[in-house]
């Protein structure tokens, strides 16, 4: 797993950033930023603490997929941190065997900092190789769009 780190600065309330980031009041807030990875990108679950969460699109094929995971803490507007333990494929949970195994115990965290009527957020990841361009690339262009829908 290598270990990768992205951060932005958002001009708009913690609370604002946190509730549209997790689309806690409205699922369609997170659909819109997430939509960089995928545009059919939702969930299933919710964020509370100890919860299975999956977080799902729809491939080429229109199989549902994605990734199976659970909420391990969440510090309302301060911190939350996802662990990533199996992946959905056609509807199907697969949480053992090779293609499992690269990615089990994989985390992905949110900080949020307040800072004055502004928002940083970090988000540190675990990813496989064969991903770190990907999310590279894409981790920061999904940020800017989650900066937009906060900003408005």
């Amino acid at each position: 797993m290598k270990k990768l780190q992205f951060k932005i600065s958002i001009n708009a309330p913690v609370t604002t950033v946190y509730d549209r980031m997790l689309g806690i009041t409205n699922k369609s807030t997170y659909e819109q930023w997430t939509a960089l990875f995928n545009p059919t990108s939702t969930y299933e679950g919710t964020w509370d603490k100890g919860n299975k969460i999956l977080f799902i699109g729809v491939d080429e094929k229109g199989e549902k997929g994605g990734m199976v995971s659970r909420i391990v803490e969440n510090i309302p507007n301060q911190f939350v941190s996802i662990q990533h333990y199996g992946l959905l494929k056609a509807d199907k949970e697969i949480t053992e065997g090779p293609e499992v195994e690269k990615w089990a115990n994989g985390f992905e965290n949110y900080t949020f900092e307040d800072n004055n009527k502004s928002t940083e957020v970090t988000v540190d990841l675990d990813t496989t190789e064969d991903f770190v361009d990907y999310m590279n690339h894409t981790y920061p262009n999904a940020l800017d769009k989650l900066k937009e829908i906060c900003e408005k």
